[in-house]
This record gives C-alpha cells, sequence and structure tokens, in this order.
C-alpha cells in the first residue's frame, strides 16, 4: 500500500493560504492511499504536499547545491564555492546531482498525479474545489515536466501514479515532453475555477493561477519556437491584471512579496523546512546569522551592467590602461586607502602593480567603477568600498567592503565573508539587512522572503523575445523599455548607444537584460542552456571562482563536448533500474 509523507509544517508551504486550523489537526505522519483524500481536510492536505514537492532538494544543514538559485552557478551569473562535478571536470553519470533532481521532479509528478486521479474519486470537498485543486496540480505538474525536459531533454511520461517496481517506460522525445506540458497547462488555463489572479492577502495566495499557467504554457513555446503563440500568451498574462512593481529594490522585500508582479513563487514563512535558505548560503559573515556566502557574484556579471546612459561599461574608461594590466596587477585599484607598510608589503608579493597605489583616493577612485551605473547592480551586489547594512553580534552595524580585511566592529568595520581572507563580490539581493528582517523564529536557515519562480518581469522580456524572433522587433522593444525604465537605466532607443540596430541587436539586448535582472533568481542557467550560449558566452568568460580584479581563487575544468554539455545524462541508477531507457548520447553508463 502506498503511503503519503504528510508533515504538517514542511507540508504547508502555502501558510498564508491554506487554512489557519489545519495547524491543529492530528498530527498524521504517513497517511494511507485508503484514506487520504476523503475529507476536506486531507484533501487541503494532500493538496498542499504536491506544492511542497517545490522544496524537494532543499537542505537547511548545508548547501545541497540544488535548489532554483543554486542552479545560476551553472550559468552566467552566480558563482558557487562548492564546485560540482560538473565544473570541476569529475562528472559521472551517478553523479547525485543528477539523481536528486530526477528523482525530486518524479516525485513531485507522482504527488500531481494522485491528486489528479484520486480528487475527483475520492473527495468530498464542494465541486469547485476539486476542480480548482486539479488544474492547479495539473499546473504542478507541467512545471516538474519542464523542469526535466530542460535538463534531460526528453524523459519518460507518466500520467498517474505508478509504483517504481512499474516505472518501466522508455524516454519520449523532447517535442513529446513539451507537447504533454501544454497539455496540462491547456487544461488548467480552460479550468472555470481556476482564477486568473489572486489579490494580495486572499487566502489562497500562492495557489497556482490561469495566469501562472499561461506564463508556464508561453515559455513552453518558447522553447518550441512557437513564438506567435508564445507572444499571445504572454498578452494574457498582462490581460489577467500583473503588473511590474514600482521598486526593483523592496520588491524583495517581504513586504511585498504579493505584490502583483510575484505570478508564482515557493510561499516562504520563517519556520525551518518552510523557510527559504537564501540568507544563510548567499549572506556574509556580516549578516544576520553569520553566514556562508557559497554563492559569489562573478566579475563578468558586474562588468555586464551598464552605465546609466545605457553604454557599455569598460574599465579602461574609468581607470585608463586597467586593461592592460594581468589581473594580478590590477589588484592595486582595490587595495584601501593608508595601507601599513606589511599590507604593502604583501600586496606587492601577490603580483599587485604598487607604483600605481594611491595611499589617500585609492578607494574613492575604485569606487567611481560603480557610481552612475545600471542602478539593479548596486541593489544586487555588495561592491568594492559600498556600504552593507548588517548587524554585529546582535546589533546592527554599517559596514563597508574593504580590502585587505582588517576587522568587523559595531562603527565603521569591514565587511566579513566567510572567506576573510578571500575578497568577492557579494549577492545583496535576497540577503537580509539588520537584524529585523528575518524573525528569530527563522533564523538563517529559514528566510521568511517567497521565493520567486515566474514573475512579471521575465514575462516581459520572454514577450520581447518572442517578438524579435517573430521579426516584430520594433514591437518588442517596448516591452524591454518597461522592465528598464522600472530599473532606472536609459530606454533602448533613447540614444546612441541605446540605439537597436535590428533583430540580432536586440537579441543580444534581451539576454544581456535577463542576465542583470535575473541575477540569483535560478533563472540564467536555464536561459543559457536555451539560447546554446554555454560553450561561447559562459564557458568562454567563466574558467573560475574569481576575485573582483579578475584572479583566479578556484580553476573550472569543462569537461563535455558541445552536445553533453547541453543534456543531463539520465542517472545511473535509472538506467541500471529500468532496461527500456536509453542514455543520452555521449555519455556513457
Amino acid at each position: 500500500m502506498k503511503k503519503y509523507t504528510i508533515i504538517l509544517l514542511a507540508g504547508l508551504i502555502l501558510a498564508s493560504s491554506c487554512k489557519k486550523n489545519l495547524l491543529n489537526l492530528t498530527p498524521y505522519t504517513a497517511v494511507s492511499s485508503s484514506t487520504m483524500w476523503t475529507n476536506d481536510n486531507l484533501t487541503d492536505l494532500g493538496m498542499a504536499g504536491v506544492y511542497q514537492a517545490l522544496r524537494l532538494g532543499q537542505n537547511t544543514g548545508g548547501d545541497s547545491q540544488e535548489e532554483p538559485y543554486m542552479m545560476d552557478q551553472l550559468g552566467f551569473s552566480t558563482q558557487a564555492r562548492n564546485l560540482t562535478n560538473l565544473l570541476n571536470g569529475a562528472s559521472t553519470s551517478s553523479d547525485g546531482i543528477y539523481a536528486d533532481f530526477w528523482k525530486n521532479l518524479y516525485e513531485g509528478i507522482q504527488r500531481a498525479n494522485d491528486a489528479i486521479t484520486n480528487i475527483p474519486l475520492k473527495s468530498p470537498s464542494v465541486a469547485a474545489k476539486k476542480a480548482r485543486y486539479v488544474a492547479e496540480a495539473k499546473f504542478l505538474r507541467a512545471y516538474f515536466y519542464m523542469k526535466l525536459n530542460q535538463l534531460y531533454k526528453g524523459v519518460p511520461i507518466y500520467l498517474t501514479y505508478t509504483e517504481p517496481s512499474q516505472a518501466t517506460k522508455p524516454r519520449s522525445t523532447e517535442l513529446e515532453v513539451w507537447n504533454q506540458v501544454v497539455a496540462d497547462l491547456t487544461d488548467a488555463i480552460n479550468e472555470p475555477n481556476l482564477p486568473a489572479i489572486y489579490k494580495a492577502g486572499d487566502a489562497n495566495y500562492g495557489h497556482a493561477t490561469k495566469g501562472a499557467a499561461y506564463a508556464l504554457r508561453g515559455k513552453a513555446y518558447l522553447y518550441t519556437q512557437q513564438y506567435a503563440l508564445a507572444a499571445a500568451d504572454f498578452q494574457q498574462v498582462q490581460n489577467a491584471g500583473y503588473a511590474l512593481f514600482p521598486s526593483y529594490y523592496t520588491l524583495f522585500k517581504q513586504a511585498n512579496e504579493q505584490s502583483s508582479e510575484m505570478i508564482f513563487a515557493i510561499q516562504n514563512i520563517a519556520v525551518v523546512g518552510n523557510g527559504g535558505t537564501m540568507q544563510f548560503f548567499c549572506g556574509n559573515r556580516s549578516s544576520y546569522g553569520s553566514c556562508w556566502d557559497d554563492y559569489l557574484v562573478p566579475p563578468n556579471e558586474v562588468d555586464l551592467y551598464q552605465n546609466l546612459d545605457g553604454s557599455t561599461f569598460n574599465w579602461d574608461d574609468v581607470i585608463p590602461g586597467y586593461n592592460e594590466l594581468t589581473p594580478a596587477q590590477r589588484e592595486v585599484y582595490f587595495l584601501r586607502d593608508n595601507l601599513t607598510a606589511t599590507e604593502i608589503a604583501a600586496a606587492s608579493a601577490r603580483g599587485a602593480e604598487m607604483s600605481l597605489y594611491l595611499p589617500v583616493g585609492n578607494e574613492a577612485r575604485i569606487a567611481q567603477a560603480y557610481a552612475n551605473r545600471d542602478p539593479r547592480l548596486a541593489l544586487s551586489v555588495i561592491t568594492p568600498y559600498s556600504t552593507y547594512n548588517g548587524v554585529f553580534g546582535a546589533a546592527n552595524a554599517t559596514v563597508t567592503w574593504r580590502w585587505p580585511y582588517r576587522a568587523a566592529a559595531a562603527l565603521n568595520g569591514d565587511l566579513q565573508t566567510d572567506m576573510t581572507g578571500t575578497p568577492v563580490y557579494l549577492h545583496r539581493k535576497f540577503v537580509a539587512e539588520g537584524n529585523a528582517e528575518i524573525p528569530a523564529t527563522g533564523g538563517r536557515n529559514a528566510q521568511p522572503i517567497n521565493f520567486p519562480l515566474i514573475r512579471y518581469a521575465d514575462v516581459l522580456l520572454m514577450w520581447a523575445e518572442a517578438l524579435n524572433e517573430e521579426g516584430q522587433t520594433d514591437a518588442a522593444v517596448p516591452l524591454v523599455n518597461l522592465v528598464r525604465a522600472r530599473a532606472g537605466v536609459a530606454l533602448l532607443n533613447s540614444n546612441a548607444a541605446t540605439t537597436v540596430n535590428g533583430q540580432a541587436d536586440l537579441r543580444l539586448r534581451i539576454r544581456n537584460e535577463r542576465r542583470v535582472e535575473f541575477i540569483n533568481e535560478g533563472i540564467n542557467y536555464y536561459d543559457e542552456l536555451r539560447w546554446g550560449t554555454i560553450y561561447n558566452q559562459v564557458y568562454a568568460n567563466n574558467n573560475g571562482i574569481k576575485k573582483p580584479w579578475g584572479s583566479i581563487i578556484s580553476p573550472f575544468t569543462w569537461q563535455f563536448g558541445s552536445s553533453t554539455t547541453y543534456v543531463w545524462p539520465i542517472p545511473l541508477a535509472e538506467l541500471q533500474r529500468n532496461p527500456n531507457l536509453k542514455q543520452t548520447p555521449g555519455y556513457g553508463w
């Protein structure tokens, strides 16, 4: 008899949207298939369990490398200190990351399949609620199949609960899986009881909506290059009432996590197992909870943020001759004012070109490189000689990124990283400020801010991409400009630097816009896979974890050929269990 594990706090990720009295129910640890879905409360709990599958892969005690934002380490916009085998040249089909993604996503599909089959058969809930839940389960099943298809490009399709011993289907083609994703989302869209949007504060806020289904279906059409259909779906998201939130900075604060920009998000509360881990692994030692900063910002990502007028940033424009120096020599520009004799000797030994050092004014000179830039840079990244509102002990403290690091302090202290002796760019986005943004009930591994999976800015830029690929470049530009206007950077076609010169030019501009808009949101790696840019743009500029001036801390070794780089292998254990599966070409067992 199959069992349904329901841990009430872990399962109720939709705490803001489920009935409050669910927390007072008898704490079942497992519910048998004969009992599940047989009363209204169990129907609610079962549906919460389907949503809880969005959390599979989360580890609140250590870095799993499997959560959405963590995946950007394989793309352009984030680097991870703890290298996966994909980055250190030792990956095989037996690696845990391949098996874990496969297992977790199929677990979500199993839960969704059970809901789709048994809610109509067993639940005594009112008909409208049951129909809505089935539509939500189809949305979630589509989401899980989409993630599988993005990575493995063709997987077995199961549409009913399947015992492991019976899960022996061969791989469907990539197109067949996309068609199933579209079919599920179409069913959700056609369900009259699924609302277009939930307003902030609605008891069901956090559940899937028609708007979310249109957004996800549009993305599926984008993958299959059905650009006109994609654009039509993105138009429907706008029609549903979703819109940009006015402030990029406060969008990622708890007070605005239910804004109309957030189309679908993992619902976090300040309880371990139900909160986010972004604080723990993206925060720093000066952050509340004394965090690990496992995830860093690559210098190439920082350099991608344009000047305020929309022109491309170039180091030589700020510090003439910068680009001619070696990375080791460039360290001189990042050194703090008034170095001691010992610090000067150490920097010189590391290769810094100390003849260019300014004992007074060195900090101000480098700070100019980050001034008058796209405002999203300062809101997303802690850059050299900027301040950060952190903590010292239990008290609030404003600290400054300085190098070399000397000491943390309550007043005028240095920003402290988990690698005190190694300077890096750090994430600011999703990292708490001071000691008030994360309740004591949560802590560093239970951040209460919802984590967005789909937001309206994503829809606008995908919509622009679809129109541009259809040859409607002029129609695409205003959609990009909506995102740029909110950011506060010069609009496209507003000056010589921002003039769009045809389809190919706008294609690159849209890609770069997505790279800076969605930093640390778990979108970039999948974008790069879809665009086919892993080799010529990501790998070519990403040969290791780097200091801000480009010196390599830990090198990367990319081991795969061009075909296998874009497709994950079927996990070895699945090949051994299911004789009908065939490995991705280019991989052995």
